[in-house]
This record gives C-alpha cells, structure tokens and sequence, in this order.
C-alpha cells in the first residue's frame, strides 16, 4: 500500500508569503493541511479558516496597508475582482468599496487532489456528460481538474479547459500540472465565457470540454450547442441539487427544460392529473447528474431525464448514492498475488490480455487438501473471486450494500467467479471453472455501478425471490426510505413475508436508515425510522 498523503498541495509557503510579516508569523504556529483560506477585513481582526472552525491570527485590526501589502504581491486582479500566484491554483479575491479601493481580501489555499472522482469514473469514461452541482467550497472545481487530467492523459482525448477565473489550471501563461496535458483557454472577460466556449468548438476540435460555472442563459446555450454538436461536456452549474436546477428559469435547459401543457379532458383523466401539467421540454445536455452534498458523497443521477421526468411528475427521483474515501483518498492498488488480477481500470483488449496474470497449471503450487467450497451462501459469507476485474470496486460494492460476502485471492478458495463478458471465454477462465465448479456472472465494463447492479441481482436469488417477487417491494422500500429522508418521519411498508422484509431491510440499511419489523404474520411489515 501507499501510505503517501493523497493530497497534494501546490507550496503554500508562497500564498503565505503574501501576508503581512506579523500574521505570516502567527500562521507558522497552525496546520496547514486543512486550511481553507485566509480572510482579511480592514478594521477586523484576520482569520485563518478551516473546514470546521476559524482562528483569529492577531487581536488587532486589519489595516489597509496591509490590504496593500498583500495586494502588491499577487497578480493582476481581473474584472471578477480575482487574482493568482503564477504557477499555483491559489486564489486571491477583492472586496471593494465604493469608490473601488480594496478593503477585503480572501486569500484561498489552492490544492491539487488526486483520487476524488473515483466513484463518478465511469460517467466520465462514459463519453457523456455529467453535470456536477453542489455548494461552494465542496469541491467541484477540484474533481474538473482531475476530469481534465483523466481525459487527456489516460484516455488520451483532446481535452479543452474553459478557465474563467483561472480557477482550474492556475494562474499564469502555463497550466498546472494538475489538468494533465488538456489544453486551457482564458477568459478575458466573465461575460464572455459562453463565446470562448463555442470557439474552442469551432478552433480547437475538442473531444471534451470542461467548464466551470455554468451561471447565465447564454452560457446554458453555448453548452447546448457544444453538446449538439457531439462533444462530451463535464461542467458545473449554480445549485445544489437537481430539484434546484429544474426550478432555475436560467439554467434548466441543462437538465431538458420545462414546458407547460394543457392535455385534453381524455388524456387529463387517463393521467389522473389536472389539465395543465409541466414536461420536460426536450433532451437534457448533460445526460448525467451528480449532486455533492459533501467532499466523500455523491448522489448520483445517471440518467438526468428520467429523474427530470419523476421530479416534475412529484415523485422523488432515486439517485445512487456513492462514497469517496476520507480526504479524496484514490482507490490504492494492492500488489497482486500471483494468480490474482490485481485493481486495473478498463484497458484495450489487446492490452489486457497480455497483462492478465497466468493461472496456475496442473503444477502450480496450491493449498494439497483444501476443501471444496460448498454451495453459494452455504457455509458463510459467498467467496467472490474476479477474473480481470478491480478487486477494489468488488469490495467497494461488497461494503456499499453490506452484503454478506467477501473476495479471495485465489480461484480455488471461491464459490462464485465475476468476470468481463469480454473475457468469459478466455481458456485460462474456463480452466478455472472446470476446476471448481464455481457459476461465472459476467458484466460489460469494469465499473462499480455494473458490478453493483450484478451482485444486487445475484443476491436477490440467494434470499430465494423471484426478480418480479422482488422488485416491487424494493422500489416501495426506496420510495419509503426518501420520504423518511426528506419528511423525517417514520414510514410503514405494506406487509410481506420474511425473506422479502429482509431485502427491504437491506435497502434502508443502504440509505443509513433504521428498520423494524412490527406486528403478527400474515400482516408482519416492515418500519423505516429516521437515523
């Protein structure tokens, strides 16, 4: 394992060397691993801000020769009153007064994080576009950065950088590293950011743009268009959730937009609705929506019409709810055993194959009277080996659903084998079934959400249900544990037997919620409390 911090920080040592020698002092005495930023207000005392709490660097006030020292220092301030260190992703902002003096300065402690969009990568690698949305300060910026890195420097796809504010490759004539080899363009101006956009289309020939704050009508525009046009968006926008969004005049033409529609007396009563309903106006431009309520959770939406449809329907969209590791820790790769297909990303197939680990032979030294691995779920949690797939992503699964389930290193130690569909027939495999007699699911890609979707289905059988039996119950489960979320209230599911209540219990467990069973069978059911 690498314990090396997955943080990387551009040297901070010049942002705090802009600062006052009196408060650059004080700042040698605190962390500098979480600092936010530091805030400086002519007549208060300065502050050094971290994610949970602010410290006072002085008990006297800030001066405005202060503000000038600090002023003096730094870059050029453009016409959004923001300015850099050449070189680094810090950001300075100006406060001005009336007369358009610099009396307020917020000095940000620019990073480069390296891991943070781990559970979106397959939206990403999809070649689709993903709308990020959340407050500020919850890292969007930092994941386009990534995006930008990924795309250009492992997928190899010509990728353009709309940078505004300098924001995303730093400041200066030559990007930071941290964007990879993607290409950055500048705005001159912030009211000219949707026209920079629809030249990087027209003279640059990009695969991908990335944009940060989408924020007015003719930069929703511009992105439609570009999307029109067959290149892959990933962007942010102001709002915090997809609801925001669809009520945001300005900016819902990114989610598909909404109309109004008066339906005939016929079509009203088929619909059980009144006459005048709202739809969604045509295809949304980023097919994919991901809400970041925090730096580790991401509420995902991977089909952004169908859960536009459900919103302006009233029902209560069911995103997929995925974690980060603390601090934006990336996935490690784990060295692996021999035998044992150790983390990889999707690679070519020509790649791949010569990369895959050479199962053991009839003389490859094994375990002399192992016993055999008994029936799926028989003798404990289901032994899950994956041929040529990331053993990360299975355990990230295993532990997302808590199922009762874990991986092994070695074939012979399975009784269930998950493999790419591309590689089903590989003759390596298939000597690995004959030999255990371990059942092979297969999935297209090797991506979390396909693996999550594969093991939900196979331990669905497990529990003994048809998927029909099932699906019902798990979508009235679902649809219960958001009421609770949203509503904080208890909700009472309609009765079932025990092995379908059990399921049921597993889908509030995945929404971090608490249920109980209540009453006497045949009327046993399921409750589902707020945490």
């Amino acid at each position: 394992m690498n314990d090396q911090s997955p943080v990387h920080t551009d040297d901070l040592q010049l942002l705090l060397a802009t600062l006052p020698h009196p408060l650059r002092e004080r700042m040698e005495d605190l962390p500098h691993a979480d600092l936010v930023e530091v805030v400086l207000d002519v007549g208060r005392p300065a502050q050094a801000r971290y994610p949970d709490r602010a410290v006072d660097l002085t008990s006297g006030a800030v001066t405005r020769e202060h503000i000038d020292r600090v002023v003096a220092s730094v870059g050029e301030f453009s016409a959004d009153n923001r300015a850099g260190i050449e070189g680094t992703l810090h950001r300075i902002s100006a406060i001005r007064n009336r007369q358009g003096r610099i009396i307020g300065l917020t000095l940000r402690a620019g990073r480069a994080v390296y891991g943070t969009v781990e559970p979106i990568r397959d939206l990403v690698e999809s070649g689709k576009g993903v709308l990020l949305l959340g407050r500020p300060g919850v890292g969007k910026t930092t994941m386009l950065r990534e995006v930008a890195r990924i795309l250009a420097d492992d997928l190899n796809k010509r990728v353009v950088v709309i940078d505004t504010s300098n924001e995303i490759a730093g400041d200066g004539d030559v990007p930071h590293p941290g964007i990879g080899r993607a290409r950055r363009m500048q705005v001159p101006h912030p009211d000219q950011q949707h026209a920079v956009m629809i030249e990087a289309v027209e003279n640059h020939m990009p695969e991908v743009i990335v944009i940060d704050e989408i924020g007015t009508r003719e930069e929703a525009t511009a992105a439609r268009t570009i999307a029109e046009r067959g290149v892959q968006l990933i962007g942010t926008a102001h709002g915090n959730t997809l609801e925001n969004l669809v009520a945001n005049p300005t900016l819902a033409d990114l989610v598909g937009g909404v109309k109004t529609v008066t339906l005939g007396d016929e079509e009203a009563r088929f619909r059980g609705t009144q006459k005048t309903v709202t739809e969604r106006r045509g295809p949304p431009t980023f097919e994919s929506v991901v809400e970041l309520p925090s730096r580790h959770e991401m509420l995902v939406h991977p089909d952004t019409a169908r859960s536009v449809d459900e919103l302006l329907r009233g029902v209560h969209p069911r995103p997929q709810r995925r974690t980060a590791a603390p601090h934006g820790q990336p996935a490690e790769e784990e060295q692996a055993p021999p035998f044992a297909p150790g983390p990889s990303a999707e690679v070519p197939e020509s790649k791949e194959a010569s990369a895959a680990p050479e199962p053991p032979g009839p003389r490859a030294a094994a375990p002399a009277r192992e016993p055999a691995p008994g029936p799926l779920g028989a003798d404990g949690p289901v032994r899950i080996y994956p041929y040529a797939l990331s053993r990360d992503h299975v355990e990230r699964v295993i532990r997302d659903l808590r199922l009762d389930a874990r991986t092994v290193d070695r074939p012979e130690r399975a009784n269930l084998v998950i493999a790419r569909r591309a590689r089903a027939e590989d003759p390596r495999l298939q000597r690995v079934l004959d030999a255990t007699g371990a059942p092979l699911h297969v999935v297209k890609k090797n991506t979390t959400a396909q693996i999550r979707r594969l093991l939900e289905k196979v331990f669905t059988v497990l529990h003994g249900l048809e998927d029909e039996e099932v699906s019902d119950a798990v979508r009235e489960a679902e649809d219960a544990a958001w009421r609770v979320l949203t509503e904080g209230e208890p909700i009472e599911l309609a009765p079932h037997s025990g092995k379908v209540r059990q399921v049921q219990h597993e889908v509030a467990v995945r929404y971090h919620l608490v249920a109980e069973s209540v009453g006497s069978e045949p009327l046993r059911h399921l409750v589902i409390h707020p945490a």
